[in-house]
């Protein structure tokens, strides 16, 4: 998935965003709020984590300015401030979650999980379709309760897909979901990611459907 963390604390900007990284998440930084705001403009992003002490835009106006525009993306806000009014501010702003400073990473990893698999209505951290499973806790997928050797960029890749059933998903909406600014892979990289899933799957009732010229449909078969 593709986060962005805002937040202008750049030794703390850092480790959320290597510790994301190292689940297999996309992630994108940004240590002010003018240049978050422009970035949000034009990038789309399964969750947002969101300081509110900014230079330039504050992180209030930011959140305010995505509800406004009808942006539903998940944000879970990182604030020093504990006060029960400063929460409930938060929550009726259009925060999804907040999180006090200090706090531990664990706790960080474990919100961010349960914001983004709010969208697929899913009870727990299990994703089904199929025989095919996935649990978004452990990182670990089953075909047929038999555990599948995965690695996290390909089970990235499966989460996305078991996320948008039924829909067609071209190579730069994988691109974007998958990979941060400062990586450059081509296009080629969604296909060999592809490929190892198939060969990974064959034993399921799952499959990912090529669609020439408009990107990849995961079917039930």
């Amino acid at each position: 998935m593709r986060v962005l963390v805002i937040e202008d604390d750049d030794i703390l900007s850092e480790a959320i965003a290597e510790r994301l990284a190292k689940s297999g998440h996309g992630v994108d930084t940004a240590t002010d709020g003018n240049y978050a705001s422009r970035v949000l403009k034009h990038h789309e992003y399964d969750l947002i984590l969101l300081d509110l002490n900014l230079p330039g835009v504050n992180g209030e106006q930011i959140l305010d300015a995505l509800r406004k525009a009808s942006n539903r993306t998940p944000v879970l806000v990182m604030t020093a401030r504990g006060g029960i009014d400063d929460r409930v501010e938060l929550l009726d702003l259009g925060a999804d979650d907040y999180l006090t400073k200090p706090f531990d990473l664990r706790e960080l990893e474990a919100r961010c999980r349960a914001l983004l698999r709010r969208p697929t209505t899913a009870a727990s951290d299990q994703l089904s379709y199929g025989n095919v499973t996935i649990d978004r806790n452990t990182c670990t997928v089953y075909v047929s309760d038999q555990e599948v050797d995965i690695k996290r960029r390909e089970f990235r890749l499966l989460e996305i897909f078991l996320s948008h059933t039924g829909r067609v998903l071209s190579k730069e909406e994988l691109l974007n979901h998958l990979y941060s600014f400062d990586e450059s892979p081509s296009p080629n990289a969604i296909e060999t990611y592809v490929a190892r899933l198939r060969k990974k799957l064959s034993g399921s009732d799952v499959s990912i459907r090529t669609l020439r010229g408009l990107g990849y449909v995961i079917e039930s078969v």
